[in-house]
């Protein structure tokens, strides 16, 4: 290699380096994906015990209360701040304080999901084994922190929730009393999504945009869907200005874009031919 061609190479490498050192530190204001996950798993069993392997005394709750805030501490400090936010330690306080709340909310959440489901027989198996149900309570309290303006993190636990389930709760989204999502996957609720109380959503449920453009990001984009509405498998409802009144019924299938007065029966009209085989 020539004199010219060496030192060509030399600052290509310095070049390169530079960068690699500049996306390293951008990545330094971004939370750790193992400790979200260790997190989020652990805001979970802490939450209901049974998701554990072991049976929680007093002692376990106290310990496992200290071991996840100090986590939360680590995660929040990860995160970039000015010198007049808030301190990690007051967050934690802040959010803590929340976590009964929210369980006492999830609780009646469950109750909600076994007496909507026939095949559920007790709020332990809906707490163990149903995905909608574990996406929402991740959801409960990813919004919580996305309601304290804490960025990143909130995202990255209901991230953690769609690779878990398939379903995509944005910690956005509004979200009253008793949702109740069943099998769930691909359901897809917007950041600006507005849902009443006692809604029940089937697989497949877009409640999206119209379309995506960055110069909507402060404006609603997403639908709105009053108390006690149902949605069927397959339905997308899209549309800041889009809203499903309370006691409406949305088939299958459906493709809105307008708003719906209450207590409608939306469905999409398909021809099905059934013939006989054998006449054929």
């Amino acid at each position: 290699m020539d004199k010219n061609n060496y030192i060509c190479a030399i600052l290509l490498k310095m070049v390169f380096s530079e960068k690699i050192f500049q996306r390293m530190q951008s990545y330094m204001g971004l939370p750790s994906p193992q400790q979200t996950k260790e997190f989020t798993n652990g805001m979970i069993r802490f939450l209901f015990p049974l998701r554990g392997n072991k049976a929680m005394t007093a002692t376990c709750f106290s310990n496992e209360y200290e071991r996840l805030r100090c986590l939360f501490v680590d995660l929040l400090t990860s995160l970039r701040h000015s010198p007049d936010d808030e301190s990690a330690e007051d967050l934690s306080r802040r959010f803590f304080a929340a976590v009964p709340s929210i369980h006492d909310q999830l609780l009646e959440e469950a109750d909600y999901f076994l007496r909507c489901d026939p095949a559920a027989n007790s709020v332990e198996e809906v707490m163990l084994c149903y995905p909608g149900y574990y996406a929402i309570a991740i959801y409960r309290l990813a919004n919580e922190l996305f309601r304290m303006k804490i960025p990143v993190l909130p995202r990255a636990m209901s991230e953690y929730a769609h690779n878990k389930t398939g379903i995509d709760i944005h910690p956005g989204a509004t979200i009253g009393r008793n949702l109740y999502i069943d099998h769930g996957t691909g359901v897809v609720i917007g950041e600006t999504t507005e849902i009443g109380d006692n809604v029940k959503i089937y697989q497949g449920v877009t409640l999206g945009a119209l379309y995506v453009e960055k110069n909507l990001q402060n404006t609603k984009r997403h639908p709105t869907i009053e108390d006690n509405v149902i949605i069927y498998a397959g339905s997308a409802i899209l549309g800041g200005n889009t809203v499903i009144g309370r006691n409406t019924v949305i088939g299958g299938n459906v493709w809105l874009t307008e708003s719906v007065a209450p207590h409608s029966v939306v469905f999409h009209k398909a021809e099905i031919v059934i013939k006989n085989k054998k006449r054929k």
